[in-house]
């Protein structure tokens, strides 16, 4: 390992620990502010983490590497997430906010749907809980390996050594700090794969003499890496931009909605939050269709596509500049792990201990509950991603499906249909978990060649599109006919809507 890519990852992990010690003095000693940072995260901050958090080593691996695979055609998911994301600023975000407040001032999803409903029986919040704790540890193991193999790759340290480090560093600012230290880490993490994903695509286009020679190189090779519709089918579109979809039901997306200091502020976090998303995606994409250009003209030799982005980094910059560009991917990973880590912890600790354990439970006892919780989780995630060979990635792939199509629905629709009921929203909850496992797991196609075997029907239409579709169903059908909500929901859902009158956000 270069001393200059060390010295730059040292510091960028000196900046972390700095900004969660910040935090923990910073902070109010309770639980909102422990879990929401006291609601008072401005527009920059909100949408800056929520992106960071959303994107992960994905942005920075798997688009650039899908996209140095398969040519332009590999856009499509990204146009699907830029269109989720914007409605989800749009559709979600002003009234979350307004109604966790209203709604008996909820400070976790799964506290926001019984509150909302007023379930006194606690069974959305105990199955939202399960399904919240279970899908982000195993979620959370993925990012603790993907770092241990970025160690491992790209700095030459032993995988678990890795391990240890990332999880390390995150549980450290996230156990202290708590919301606001993930924000505003996220926030700076987001920034530093803005500039990476800038810089990287520029400079190995500059190096290959411009943008037309670039083309001229990709074309010579192979002119259909071009086309937008190359290979591609009707179904095939459908089902990665149906990625948009997910948005709407990701607990450590939806999350920062509730803690921006004013609904007001939502509009300036969205155009930071788009824009800053735009850049990204673009230059993610630019990377992977560059890299292909440069390792063709070079005659590099790329045993993986998904680490086009650490090749160009460590053969185009210095060494310290190199190491600066590896932690972006360290900061994408990170973010992640940091934001599940904190929603885990959160539900362990409102949505369990304080549920079942001490209702009667102090602020301090709570948010010394949450910060055990974190190390909890932290330590599961990290014996399930000890094993490099471990199934959990393949089960982390369906975790964005699984939350969209069962929390999509759900919050949507109850920000906006006042006859929605806890019946309706625990049947669209449950189908739609149900519907993503069948498509993904149960293997009921025929094979995809002679001697194959039988496929899952998640092969040819992702999961994510029937799982919304039918849980959507299901809350409409059940909620008429199940009894109508009480007295007092329809009262807080009514004043919601006059909230957000006075805002100037709705008419």
């Amino acid at each position: 390992m270069e001393t200059g890519q060390l010295i730059s990852l040292g510091i960028y992990f000196v900046v972390m620990l700095g900004i969660g010690l910040y935090s923990y003095l910073n902070t109010d000693e309770d639980v909102e502010g422990y879990m929401l940072g006291g609601r008072k995260l401005g527009p920059a901050v909100t949408s800056l983490s929520a992106g960071a958090s959303d994107m992960s080593g994905w942005m920075l691996l798997g688009l650039p590497g899908a996209m140095y695979v398969s040519g332009l055609s590999a856009s499509w998911i990204a146009i699907g997430l830029l269109i989720g994301a914007l409605c989800n600023y749009l559709i979600v975000a002003p009234r979350l906010r307004v109604y966790t407040v209203e709604a008996n001032d909820a400070v976790t999803i799964p506290d926001y749907f019984a509150k909302r409903f007023e379930d006194n029986h606690h069974l959305l919040k105990i199955i939202s809980a399960i399904v919240i704790i279970i899908f982000f540890t195993v979620y959370t193991s993925s990012g603790v390996v993907a770092g241990g193999l970025l160690f491992e790759e790209a700095f030459g340290f032993d995988y678990r050594i890795g391990l240890w480090a990332t999880a390390g560093v995150v549980v450290a600012y996230t156990l202290f700090g708590g919301f606001m230290a993930v924000s505003i880490t996220d926030f700076v993490q987001g920034c530093i794969m803005f500039i990476a994903l800038v810089m990287v695509p520029i400079v190995a286009i500059m190096n290959l003499g411009g943008w037309g020679e670039t083309m001229s190189i990709v074309n010579g090779i192979d002119t259909s890496r071009t086309n937008l519709f190359q290979g591609m089918t009707l179904i095939g579109i459908i089902s990665l931009m149906s990625w948009g979809l997910g948005y709407f039901g990701q607990p450590h997306i939806i999350v920062r909605f509730m803690a921006i200091r004013s609904v007001k502020d939502i509009p300036t976090a969205r155009n930071i939050g788009m824009s800053w998303m735009l850049v990204t995606i673009i230059g993610a994409l630019a990377t992977g269709f560059v890299g292909f250009a440069y390792i063709t003209r070079t005659g590099g030799d790329l045993a993986d596509p998904e680490t086009i982005f650490i090749f160009l980094s460590q053969v185009l910059f210095h060494p310290l500049v190199a190491g600066f560009l590896l932690a972006a991917i360290l900061a994408a990973i990170m973010s992640t792990i940091s934001s599940q880590l904190l929603v885990s912890s959160s539900s362990l600790t409102e949505d369990f201990y304080k549920l079942f354990l001490r209702r009667g439970a102090s602020d301090k006892e709570l948010v010394i509950v949450g910060r055990l919780s974190v190390i909890g989780v932290a330590l599961v995630a990290i014996f399930l991603a000890y094993d490099r060979n471990s199934s959990v990635l393949d089960l982390v792939s369906n975790a964005w499906a699984g939350f969209g199509a069962a929390f999509g629905p759900l919050v949507i629709i109850s920000l906006y249909w006042r006859k929605m009921t806890r019946w309706g929203a625990l049947a669209g909850m449950v189908l739609g978990a149900v519907i993503v496992l069948f498509w993904t797991y149960v293997p009921v196609l025929p094979p995809a060649e002679a001697g194959g075997d039988m496929r899952p029907l998640n092969a040819e239409l992702y999961s994510i599109v029937p799982g919304f579709i039918i849980s959507w169903i299901a809350i409409y059908v059940v909620s008429l006919m199940s009894p109508q909500s009480k007295p007092g929901v329809l009262e807080t859902h009514d004043r919601v809507k006059e909230k957000m009158k006075e805002a100037g956000v709705e008419s």
